[in-house]
């Protein structure tokens, strides 16, 4: 007798699991973890969210893959990452099972699920990144994680703004890359900055398709001695176009660095769980320190 042939199209078999690929938005305060990335010695924040994640998916080996690598100390206000997955959890209940995971240092806002060749790196059409600096006189103990205590002098936030005019667009930032990184090159895309005062903040953000390893820090740094009239807005020019790394030999502390967000050609997330949720922070009252020398004409 001659069976019947299998009516079981070979693609409707399961061999196993069907894997998903989970995009989360992340925030974590930088302080307690060594950087995003896991190193041999220090705890990482995807050192502890990789834990975390295979807690609730032993199926496979579980890499956490971030939009942009911070630093240690650095915080994160709209972090993207994206692991793969097998179980049964559904997107939607991604987000409060990490939580329940996760020190009070980390919290993941939203969880949704993507497709399989969507990369939270390799998609991403930016980052962008705000660093905050406290100006007054007296010392605040609730600024002081999230702030550059600056208080020498009062910051001339106009002198700084002027100086950043000439970065956007694509240009070669090496002044501003710290030695040991991998990147082939140093050109990036700045594509919107923004530097204002706020009584006593001084509050700078900063947008770009990639950031140089140490980039914000070493620029921010570059503003501050232009902001106290040790540097002009004409040389900190000169410095980065000519690529004087040499000349670059401060960065401001990691504190006062965050990771707003990294964006995509499309939504991802709703825009309560990922956009801008960092605080701009408010003092009633200002107490500035005392005003810096006049410009120097050459530097």
């Amino acid at each position: 007798m001659i069976s019947e042939p299998s009516t079981v199209e070979p693609s409707s078999v399961s061999d196993g699991p069907i894997r998903k690929r989970i995009a989360i938005s992340v925030q974590y305060e930088g302080s307690l973890f060594c950087g995003w990335q896991r190193q041999r010695q220090g705890t990482s924040v995807q050192g502890v969210l990789e834990n975390a994640i295979a807690e609730l998916d032993p199926f496979r080996p579980i890499q956490a893959v971030a939009a942009g690598r911070t630093d240690a100390g650095v915080h994160a206000a709209g972090q993207v990452v994206h692991f793969d997955c097998c179980g049964p959890i559904p997107a939607s209940r991604w987000a409060p099972a990490l939580n329940g995971r996760l020190p009070k240092s980390i919290r993941v806002r939203e969880a949704v699920e993507r497709p399989l060749d969507w990369h939270a790196c390799h998609s991403a059409t930016y980052r962008r990144y705000r660093y905050t600096i406290y100006n007054g006189r007296r010392p605040n103990l609730f600024l002081s994680p999230w702030t550059w205590h600056r208080y020498q002098l009062r910051l001339d936030e106009s002198a700084m703004a002027q100086a950043l005019e000439g970065m956007l667009g694509l240009h070669d930032f090496s002044a501003f890359m710290r030695a040991g990184s991998r990147r082939a090159h140093a050109r990036t895309t700045i594509q919107d900055v923004n530097l204002e005062r706020q009584g006593d903040l001084v509050v700078m953000d900063i947008q770009a398709s990639g950031f140089l390893y140490g980039m914000v820090r070493l620029l921010t740094a570059q503003l501050v001695a232009v902001g106290e009239h040790r540097l002009s807005p004409s040389a900190f020019e000169q410095r980065w176009r000519e690529r004087r790394r040499h000349e670059v030999k401060e960065a401001a502390p990691s504190q006062g660095l965050c990771l707003l967000r990294a964006g995509y050609a499309e939504a991802i997330f709703s825009e309560g769980g990922w956009y801008d949720c960092q605080p701009r922070y408010f003092l009633a009252s200002s107490d500035p320190p005392p005003d810096p020398p006049s410009m120097p004409e050459r530097h």
